[in-house]
């Protein structure tokens, strides 16, 4: 599956409900990021971060959980269940599909250290992506929308920890430029 694919098929159109409430909180948010940075609580960049990160979850909410339709409760729990299956079976389109689970925090992550305006510990770029990942398996679950594994929250939790290195590198590097 390439990504104009996985644009198409997961990404399909939001309801009027589901734009109203994502606008809802975006109002919400803009009003307290101002309220914020004139109180100078917190600088510009941290508010962009945080409203960026606020689009990004909804997007990824929105391909994995509101825009499907609901079918039968799925779910896979056996931990590492699908490396066990592409050792086996060589099922490449598996690996396609963990890597991609990698790869669909990895802006949540990489946006931490601009949100926290310091360098976020590994361990806390874990605990946020498998949380936000947790949640999505959760939904996909109780609405019957999907596929509940542990496997996705382990790639999600990883990926995040390899967005918030990398920018916590950057930041290094910047930093010690100064």
């Amino acid at each position: 599956m390439d990504i104009y694919q996985i644009l198409t098929e997961y990404n399909n159109p939001w309801s009027s409900r589901e734009i109203f409430c994502f606008s809802c909180v975006m109002v919400i948010a803009v009003i307290m990021m101002i309220y914020l940075i004139r109180k100078e609580k917190m600088n510009k960049l941290q508010a962009a971060a945080i409203l960026a990160e606020l689009v990004f979850l909804g997007i990824v909410f929105g391909s994995t959980v509101f825009t499907r339709t609901g079918s039968v409760r799925q779910y896979e729990l056996i931990p590492f269940w699908s490396w066990s299956a592409i050792l086996r079976y060589h099922d490449m389109e598996l690996l396609k599909e963990n890597l991609l689970n990698c790869m669909l925090l990895l802006p949540a992550g990489a946006l931490l250290p601009l949100i926290m305006n310091r360098k976020v510990k590994w361990q806390e770029a874990l605990v946020f992506g498998v949380l936000i990942s947790a949640t999505i398996e959760m939904s996909q679950l109780i609405t019957m929308r999907g596929l509940f594994e542990w496997d996705d929250m382990i790639h999600n939790g990883l990926g995040c920890v390899i967005g918030c290195v990398i920018v916590n590198k950057i930041i290094g590097i910047f930093n010690g430029k100064k």
